[in-house]
C-alpha cells in the first residue's frame, strides 16, 4: 500500500467528492471517499491515517483556485487526491454556459494548483458515464480527461482513470445503473470509484 502509518490523506473536488460531507453525513460524506476510507481501514487496520474530505458541490477549477490555500495547502497533507473537471465541462451544456471553463484555463489552473503543494499526488480524471464517444458532452469530457492524464504524468502523480473504469462497466450495464444523470453516481457508481482508487492505492 502507498500510505504510511500516521499520514494525512486529503480528497478535494466537486460534488462527487463532497457527497454531503458538510451536513449530517460529516465529515466524510456518503460517497467514494467514505467507502474508500472504510475499505483501506478494513484491509490495513494497522495503519492509522487521517482522512480529510474537502469536496464542494458545484466546484470547477476556478472554485478550487479560490479556496486552495485554505482547503489544500494549509491542511499540510502527505497525500492529496484531486478529481475536478466535470462541472468545467457540464456547465457548457446546461443553463449556465458562462461558468464553463475553457480547456486551456482548466489545464493551466490545475497545473498551478498542484505546483503549490509539497506532497504526493493522486489525480483522477473527470468522466461522463456515457457509452457514445461522439456524444458532444462525452467528447468534450474526454478532452479534459486527457488533460488530467497528461498533468498527472508531468507531476509524477498516481492516476485514477475514472473514465476508463466507467467505460469498462458500461460494457455490461447501461449508464443508469451507475448514475441517473450520467454524472452523480448512485451507490454502485461510488463503489466502483472507491475500488478504482483502491486498485491504485494497493498497486
Amino acid at each position: 500500500m502507498i500510505f504510511d502509518d500516521g499520514q494525512r490523506v486529503l480528497f478535494i473536488g466537486d460534488s462527487i467528492t463532497d457527497c454531503g460531507r458538510t451536513g449530517p453525513l460529516a465529515p466524510y460524506g456518503d460517497g467514494y471517499v467514505n467507502l474508500l476510507r472504510a475499505l483501506v481501514t478494513a484491509r490495513h487496520p494497522q495503519t492509522g491515517l487521517t482522512w480529510l474530505n474537502r469536496g464542494v458541490s458545484g466546484d470547477t477549477v476556478r472554485h478550487l483556485r479560490a479556496r486552495w490555500a485554505r482547503d489544500a495547502v494549509a491542511e499540510r497533507p502527505d497525500w492529496l487526491s484531486v478529481m475536478i473537471g466535470i462541472n468545467d465541462v457540464w456547465r457548457a451544456f446546461g443553463d449556465r454556459p458562462h461558468e464553463a471553463v475553457p480547456i486551456d484555463e482548466y489545464e493551466s489552473t490545475l497545473r498551478g494548483l498542484l505546483s503549490e503543494l509539497d506532497c504526493r499526488l493522486i489525480v483522477a480524471t473527470p468522466y461522463l458515464i456515457e457509452p457514445d464517444p461522439t456524444d458532444p458532452q462525452r467528447a468534450r469530457s474526454d478532452r479534459y480527461a486527457a488533460v488530467a492524464r497528461r498533468v498527472a504524468a508531468d507531476f509524477g502523480a498516481l492516476l485514477v482513470d475514472t473514465q476508463a473504469m466507467f467505460d469498462r462497466l458500461l460494457e455490461h450495464r447501461g449508464a443508469a445503473a451507475w448514475a441517473p444523470d450520467r454524472v452523480h453516481p448512485g451507490l454502485e457508481g461510488h463503489a466502483a470509484l472507491a475500488l478504482a482508487f483502491l486498485d491504485v492505492i494497493e498497486a
